[in-house]
């Protein structure tokens, strides 16, 4: 799995998904984006791209069209079809005009040919990103009844009162706000609040569940001995300690 990053661009973390099976460009990529800031997560064929973008919350993606398992015109078609705003530049060995013309029409927001140069994908992705609408990221990303969730601000709002969060502290908030009608294990809370790889502290995930309720409610997260995190399932009643 890729290694994540953070970079901000009006506010947001942005997070992008790179589907791209040639390991050495890929990696340059990555390292590249990932100096930048960039969360990249980087991903090698067809079947992991649509499981991570399933699982994922993703700003930009960046899509190979020679994919070993599913071709990019599919993939992107599929993309388009569940995530109809996620921004996408399709990145392509053939320069052939009716090619590009296709993924244009197809939803793509930019073509590249390979071989790229990475400043220019770089800035490629900065031009594009200008193009998103403010309230793509100002809309809640997620609510569970009073509780509503702002991923320009890294923010949450519990009956109409915000609490600044941190950037882990968002992310983790997130996970078990979209599953919330099941226990989260502490490895998918990892899996979402470190680097595919990154070593992680063995109470990492204690100490920022420890927190929320410091922050929200002592209420608002349930431990499931042995299995995982649960957030509750009313917070009618639940008030914020911190504004």
């Amino acid at each position: 799995m890729a290694e994540i990053s953070v970079y901000m661009i009006s506010g947001v973390q942005m997070r992008l998904i790179l589907a791209e099976d040639d390991r050495l460009f890929g990696g340059a990529v990555q390292k590249s984006l990932g100096r930048m800031g960039y969360a990249v997560d980087w991903v090698s064929n067809g079947a992991s791209y649509c499981e991570a973008i399933a699982c994922n919350n993703y700003d930009f993606a960046v899509l190979d069209l020679c994919l070993p398992d599913k071709s990019g015109e599919l993939l992107l078609r599929h993309t388009r079809s569940v995530l109809p705003r996620l921004p996408i530049i399709v990145v392509s060995a053939s320069s052939e005009v009716h090619k590009r013309v296709d993924v244009l029409r197809d939803g793509a927001d930019d073509f590249l040919v390979k071989p790229l140069d990475l400043d220019e994908l770089k800035a490629r992705i900065s031009c594009v990103l200008r193009r998103v609408p403010e309230d793509k990221y100002e809309d809640a990303s997620a609510e569970h009844g009073p509780l509503r969730l702002f991923a320009q601000r890294f923010c949450a709002s519990l009956h109409g009162r915000d609490v600044k969060l941190t950037q882990r502290e968002f992310w983790l908030l997130d996970v078990l706000v979209r599953k919330r009608h099941k226990v989260v294990s502490r490895s998918e809370i990892q899996d979402a609040l470190y680097a595919w790889g990154e070593e992680v502290e063995s109470n990492a995930v204690e100490v920022y569940v420890h927190h929320l309720r410091n922050k929200l409610s002592p209420g608002l997260i349930h431990t499931i001995r042995g299995v995982g995190y649960q957030l509750a399932s009313s917070l009618e009643n639940a008030r914020p300690l911190l504004s």
